[in-house]
């Protein structure tokens, strides 16, 4: 499986940005996506997660509200809509992923995940 992420970039306090994460494989539709993130100096950190279907989704606190993961599998694609972004969501952003049952949806531990993209980095102006 392999991974690459896009779409990242330079944006104001309250704008909006929407991460792309290509996925190539034959069993895509197999994979739980998700979404982490690392700022200089911090550890990687979960921002969201989504089951293979897309129907299921999990955030983390400081992003729940304002970031909306989903996922097209025709297409192969999952997709972190942000919006009223801070500049506190500055940081590089990596796609994940890795195989999973239907039902599970809710990874946040960086070891829970197989498959990385390279990141794309997101900053917020103030």
């Amino acid at each position: 499986v392999q991974l690459q992420a896009c779409g990242g970039g330079l944006v104001q306090a309250g704008g909006s940005l929407r991460l792309s994460c290509a996925a190539s494989g034959r069993t895509v539709s197999r994979l739980l996506m998700g979404w982490f993130r690392q700022a200089p100096g911090k550890e990687r950190e979960f921002v969201s997660s989504v089951s293979r279907s897309g129907r299921s989704a999990a955030y983390a606190d400081a992003v729940k509200g304002r970031f909306t993961i989903s996922r097209d599998n025709a297409k192969n694609t999952v997709y972190l809509q942000m919006n009223t972004l801070k500049p506190e969501d500055t940081a590089v952003y990596y796609c994940s992923a890795d195989y999973a049952i239907s039902g599970d949806y809710d990874r946040r531990e960086v070891k829970q995940y197989n498959y990385w993209g390279q990141g794309t980095q997101v900053t917020v102006s103030s």
